[in-house]
């Protein structure tokens, strides 16, 4: 049997690589190989991080029996939901209708036409709990498509077609007003959670777009719920189990609704997202802690997630020695044997170990006491001792998309906590990630609508925690090519794949901005910033195209659109302002830099240019303060900077 998978660039794939089933990977050879012998595709979809995708492997992939089966029906593919968020939004979309739920590990099957027939998600390999069993499933499902073929083809036709349907109906554009923000508000102070922060109950999830948006509001005179809501909740994630007390960083979501006990794997776009969210609170704030989340954050990234290549990998697993959470977890035991009898004496009234998070006889930690003074001899202790432990699997997938929300980040941080290194790492993933004559999402896969998106807002905020040039000119590049290729000319907004590259199924609009910001969303934030450096019309046209399709929805549903509401803010707002600084001294650029000015965009250079469009013509030294590129004379005062900014 070949083993088609022991070279892919997929950890996840990689991981299945040795098991007895004949797996494909998502390939034009594996479609011609189900329509050649007539048989049903089994598409199976996880990532690397997913616990249950593990768990069905264990039981079920490794089956010798169970395998033999499958490869006798079925032309079964395995596909990393990371690397073709295609082909898994399609499978979920069918798994879905068909069920009313979803999830991962995912499991479609569907007929050699690639249209999707039947769909689960986890299958235990004995009937238990209500749930069938996996043999069960396959041996239904081999036993239709052998003897009631016809029924079977009319399912999936039936079940295409409201797929092909919902993709192709066009929302009608609507105007877009002020309005917004307050329904918006009004949607989320009503179902916030108070006591715990954040919104709704087990799991939860770190609501990133939604504190991007309240931040951006709280930063205004009037925003003061706004900030409220997310300052609160930033500060119950930052002392809750989500966050690694210890090595830095946030896990995936907690189980329950308080931020305790967590699902541990962690992921790059989440901790990119936050550290920004932490960067921002702190701006807001002066809240010294939520500098210290920024970084420690962004220092994990650095420490555990940065490959060789200078890229970012995708996630850390759940998992160690085939246990959930096992790395992360201490018995009261394992801290005094780690500390000594004095310092964990002050651990444990600071982590209320014996209090909170008790994770199968072991504790998560939390941050609920007060703060010992040898906190940092205590976090160094208990992290080498970790080290010690066997280390959760890492998923090495340098995914283009999330190496931009790490270089936004980075670029962003590095610029207002002057930070040499976090702009120097995030310049050699921006020059890694545009490397390729293709922007490619990971491997040999082209990049979609979010890779390009994502890269566009990080390219723009590089030039400006920089001053170089050639981020300006590699964000432009890469905005053209973006409405080039996945521009709808004809109804506006963005398609999810590439204009000329074969849809399954169909071709698709990113919408929700869950659990990271939709391409739509990206894409429509990214080009009204990069039209305020450029000058360009067309750039805000292609924008407004997103905001009136999608924005009558955003306050109506601001839990599901938080990035799309952070761009309606943006395009709405009164004081936008672009700021030109010319040969800038330290004190300008600290004064800007200084507060979150989530309305600003910013150039600068050494010495008078027309590289960037907002800076040309600018020929005295001193900083420029302008509205859609009419400016005020310019200053070198930092005072009057600083009351023109907020004029």
């Amino acid at each position: 049997m070949p083993n088609r998978l022991a070279a892919s660039p997929s950890p996840y794939l990689r991981q299945h690589a040795d098991n007895p089933v004949d797996w494909w990977s998502w390939s034009p050879e594996a479609l011609a190989a189900a329509r050649s012998a007539d048989k049903p595709l089994l598409v199976s979809i996880g990532y690397s991080a997913c616990h249950w995708c593990h768990v069905m492997a264990h039981e079920s992939f490794e089956d010798s029996a169970v395998a033999e089966y499958m490869n006798e029906h079925f032309i079964c593919i395995k596909v990393d939901r990371e690397q073709h968020p295609d082909v898994d939004a399609i499978c979920m979309e069918a798994c879905q209708r068909m069920t009313g739920h979803g999830g991962w590990p995912l499991n479609v099957f569907l007929t050699p036409e690639q249209e999707p027939f039947f769909a689960g998600t986890y299958f235990p390999p004995e009937q238990r709990q209500g749930l069938v069993s996996w043999p069960m499933v396959l041996q239904a499902v081999a036993k239709a498509w052998s003897e009631t073929p016809d029924a079977v083809h009319n399912q999936a036709a039936e079940l295409t077609g409201a797929i092909v349907n919902t993709a192709s109906a066009q929302l009608q554009p609507g105007p877009v007003d002020r309005d917004f923000r307050a329904a918006a508000l009004d949607n989320l102070s009503q179902s916030f959670d108070s006591d715990h922060g954040g919104w709704g109950g087990a799991p939860k999830f770190p609501p990133h777009g939604t504190l991007e948006f309240l931040l951006a509001v709280g930063a205004s005179d009037e925003g003061e719920d706004a900030r409220e809501m997310a300052l609160s909740t930033l500060s119950a994630m930052a002392a809750g189990g989500i966050y690694d007390q210890v090595g830095g960083g946030f896990h995936r979501y907690t189980v329950d609704g308080t931020w305790t006990v967590p699902h541990f794997e962690k992921m790059l776009y989440d901790n990119a997202l936050l550290a920004r969210s932490y960067l921002h609170g702190w701006q807001l704030s002066g809240e010294d802690r939520f500098r210290e989340v920024c970084t420690e954050t962004l220092d994990f990234i650095l420490r555990e997630l940065r490959a060789e290549d200078g890229g970012f990998c995708s996630a850390l697993d759940a998992d160690s020695e085939g246990v959930e959470g096992r790395f992360y977890v201490w018995t009261e035991q394992q801290l005094r044997t780690a500390l000594g009898g004095e310092l964990a004496d002050a651990a444990s009234a600071y982590f209320g170990t014996s209090l909170r998070g008790n994770f199968e006889g072991a504790n998560v930690l939390e941050a609920h006491g007060p703060r010992p003074q040898r906190l940092a001899e205590i976090r160094c202790k208990l992290y080498g001792a970790r080290a010690e432990r066997v280390r959760p699997g890492l998923d090495d997938k340098r995914i283009t998309a999330w190496n931009a929300l790490a270089i936004g980040a980075l670029a962003e941080a590095g610029a207002v906590l002057g930070r040499a290194d976090y702009l120097e790492a995030a310049s050699s993933a921006a020059t890694l990630v545009l490397s390729s004559e293709q922007l490619m999402r990971t491997g040999d896969v082209p990049g979609y609508l979010d890779d390009y998106a994502y890269l566009v807002e990080a390219l723009v905020l590089l030039y400006e925690a920089s001053f170089e040039p050639r981020w300006y000119l590699a964000a432009v590049d890469t905005a053209e090519q973006m409405i080039k290729r996945f521009g709808d000319a004809e109804n506006g907004g963005f398609f999810t794949t590439p204009d000329g590259q074969d849809a399954f199924v169909t071709r698709r609009k990113d919408l929700e901005d869950a659990p990271i910001p939709s391409g739509s969303s990206a894409a429509a934030f990214g080009l009204l910033r990069l039209a305020r450096l450029a000058g360009s019309t067309d750039y805000e046209r292609s924008a407004i195209g997103v905001l009136a399709t999608h924005g009558p929805l955003a306050a109506r549903h601001p839990h599901a659109l938080g990035h799309l509401l952070t761009a309606l803010d943006f395009h709405l707002a009164d004081d936008v302002r672009e700021v030109a600084l010319v040969g800038p001294d330290t004190e300008l650029v600290d004064t800007v830099r200084r507060r979150y000015r989530p309305h600003v965009v910013l150039a600068g250079s050494s010495e008078p240019s027309d590289t960037v469009p907002l800076l040309a013509h600018r020929e005295l030294p001193g900083a420029y303060v302008c509205e859609r590129f009419a400016c005020q004379a310019p200053t070198s005062d930092p005072q009057s900077l600083e009351t023109m900014l907020i004029s």
